[in-house]
């Protein structure tokens, strides 16, 4: 026969050392049912294909070299790989590519567009560009547009209207400046290589040490840098602003049934 078991029991004492439960975050991809993007595969498609198709070209009317010298070409490359990547990963319901990667591929094309409507081509600017380069003729005049204005139109337009907002960050908008930099140093190092007087040692007037001295470019490159990153900041500003343009009803897996009876 069994002791009776005592009304009142003490309090058993609290066991040391013993860690609080962390919570664990379920990844959206567990519950949330993979979305295919058949739209915005297919436009990033044709942009890549345009981009492409646009740096062929102007390497074909160009010495290779040159003509992969320009911010503007290496920039729309640049396009075109991430655009290709943002396809394939749209058209088969993937996770998208890091906003770091996508949102610098964006300020390139947006600078792209900026330094050419604003400084090279704008006859108030002390950097205007003159003589045939001011104004393109021929096959010299499709690929000059398309470079500056529709290519990165196109990618502000993909930005815009097909991808969600709210990914990029203010932390990233330091780091879109390296390459910035480093084409900077590309540029002083292609113009040591060139001998002096050839025409095209310097793709752009504004860094064109022959003219303005290594003390003045180094002066317009800061103000430069300064003005794509506060361009950098404001993309970050405008995306955590903007609407959601793909939004739609997220589809879990858990599925509440009515009660029986």
């Amino acid at each position: 026969m069994t002791a009776p078991i005592p009304r009142d029991l003490p309090d058993l004492p609290a066991i040391k050392g013993v860690p609080a439960f962390l919570p664990s975050a379920v990844p959206a991809t567990a519950v949330v049912t993979p979305v295919r993007h058949p739209v915005a595969a297919v436009y990033r498609v044709l942009v890549a294909l345009a981009a492409l198709a646009t740096v062929t070209l102007e390497i074909l009317l160009s010495s290779p070299v040159r003509a992969l010298s320009y911010f503007a070409v290496q920039s729309a490359m640049l396009l075109a790989g991430v655009s290709l990547l943002s396809a394939r990963r749209a058209w088969r319901a993937r996770r998208p590519l890091p906003s770091a990667l996508t949102g610098a591929t964006l300020l390139y094309a947006v600078i792209t567009a900026g330094v050419y409507h604003l400084l090279l081509t704008n006859t108030s600017s002390p950097f205007a560009l003159t003589g045939a380069a001011a104004n393109p003729t021929g096959w010299h005049a499709v690929t000059t547009h398309l470079l500056h204005t529709a290519i990165p139109a196109a990618a502000a337009a993909d930005w815009l209207f097909l991808t969600a907002p709210g990914r990029l960050h203010l932390r990233q908008a330091a780091t879109w400046l390296l390459y910035p930099v480093a084409y900077l140093l590309l540029t002083f190092t292609r113009g040591e290589l060139i001998p002096p007087g050839t025409p095209g040692r310097y793709l752009y007037p504004f860094l064109d040490v022959d003219l303005h001295g290594y003390k003045s470019v180094l002066g317009n490159a800061l103000l430069l840098g300064l003005s794509f990153y506060a361009l950098a900041i404001l993309l970050v500003a405008l995306d955590h602003a903007r609407p959601n343009p793909i939004r739609h009803r997220a589809k879990t897996g858990f599925r509440l049934q009515p009660p029986v009876g």
